[in-house]
């Protein structure tokens, strides 16, 4: 069985109900794919065989967790980026042919391994930075087979590379032009057709649906959601992204595992979130790109203590951000989250947005061994500078992904 010591390190386990859970002078053993001791230096276990890391003091964290990513996709909008900025409204920029719809046409058009290929540039970005986990939805396919073949490529990506991907089917993402006038249409075309498919092929972790007004109604949602109840799957919602239509507390309702964006969260529905285990997913990259000013009701979130994570949202409309350490600082110079807060938000709530907190996202006996060693010796660094990756090396389920070159 092989075994890792990491030795002379400062641990931030993640492991309590509010703090880093902070381990000064302290030591770590992996055996197998799992953590098996943890404690402080003078009273580590004999190394034996164990390859032996010695961290020099520096900043040990569990691997990152992206628990909303909208990875694998077409194209680029860059062009309506500067023509946003150069004045035009969003009516315009669709009226040309742009928005969601353009990155559907271009998704369809790209082969499999043409999205494979797009996406590895976002991929690996992510992953230079320590994520070890990432969640990785469709919904810029908006028909069965470009849905299945956007979770195919998720699939491989996890198969080809050492990170866990957990694939959300999002086929109620958006409407596509052929069922203009048919909204209702198309969600019983997502209920009987396009998600009962990709679970049969073994493609879908979670489901996931877009309510607002751009989107689906909460009633379309709901149905989405009962459905995939039905078949026995997860559920999550996009929701108060842009108004208040009363989707989060829907999901809740459902056991969500989580709700998503939430500008327009009251403090009344997020009372009634807290009756619930559902996480509350925030996205500062979102609200930074497309320049809100509506902030997510964070006093109600932490009166309430319902978990708080972050995530990419990666995508190329309204976050086409791959850096989790960028959204750790967006996180707490827009929304005013506490490093702590931000580090506790892409990890262990991270890892309960995808239903995965006994698995991953803490530093703890028994859970699989995703490890980040960081050039730092302190978690608040990790949302202090932006533009700098000090990520030394990642273990990924007991196995190196990027070595050290510390081993005595």
């Amino acid at each position: 069985m092989s075994q890792t010591l990491f030795i002379n390190a400062t641990i931030a386990c993640l492991d309590d109900e509010s703090g880093y859970g902070l381990r000064e002078h302290a030591g770590l053993l992996v055996e197998a794919d799992k953590i098996s001791w943890l404690g402080r230096m003078q009273d580590q276990p004999a190394a034996g065989d164990a390859e032996v890391i010695d961290c020099a003091g520096r900043l040990l964290t569990p691997g990152l967790v992206d628990c909303h990513s909208h990875l694998v996709y077409g194209g680029d909008r860059a062009d309506e980026f500067e023509m946003r900025l150069e004045g035009a409204s969003y009516a315009e920029i669709a009226q040309r042919g742009g928005g969601i719809i353009a990155t559907v046409n271009a998704t369809r058009a790209a082969s499999e391994a043409e999205l494979f290929a797009q996406t590895l540039p976002r991929l690996n970005s992510l992953l230079d930075e320590g994520v070890t986990t990432l969640e990785i939805k469709s919904g810029y396919g908006l028909d069965s087979e470009n849905e299945i073949k956007m979770l195919r490529v998720a699939r491989q990506l996890e198969s080809e590379f050492q990170v866990r991907v957990q694939k959300t089917f999002l086929g109620a993402h958006a409407l596509p032009p052929e069922y203009n006038g048919r909204s209702d249409d198309y969600i019983e075309m997502v209920c009987n057709e396009m998600l009962p498919r990709a679970q049969a092929e073994g493609l879908v972790d979670a489901v996931d649906v877009f309510i607002e007004s751009i989107a689906f109604s909460c009633e379309q949602g709901s149905k989405v959601l009962d459905c995939a109840r039905a078949l026995g799957l997860p559920i999550k919602a996009h929701a108060e992204q842009l108004s208040n239509l009363g989707g989060a507390v829907m999901a809740a309702q459902r056991g969500a595992l989580s709700v998503d964006h939430l500008e327009y969260l009251t403090a009344a529905d997020v009372a009634s979130l807290a009756q619930s285990e559902t996480a509350a997913v925030l996205l500062p990259g979102a609200f930074y790109v497309l320049r809100e000013t509506q902030l997510p009701p964070l006093a109600a979130l932490r009166h309430h203590r319902v978990p708080m994570a972050l995530a990419s949202d990666a995508n190329p409309g309204s976050s086409p951000i791959t850096s989790l350490l960028l959204i750790m600082n967006m996180a707490c110079t827009l929304f005013r989250l506490t490093p702590t807060e931000a580090l506790r938000g892409v990890t262990i709530n991270a890892a309960r947005a995808l239903g995965l907190q006994t698995e991953v996202g803490s530093l703890e006996v028994g859970k699989q061994a995703d490890i980040v060693l960081w050039n730092v010796d302190r978690p608040a660094m990790l949302s202090y500078r932006a533009g700098i990756n000090p990520c030394a090396a990642v273990m990924q389920a007991g196995s190196w992904r990027k070595q050290p070159g510390l081993v005595k």
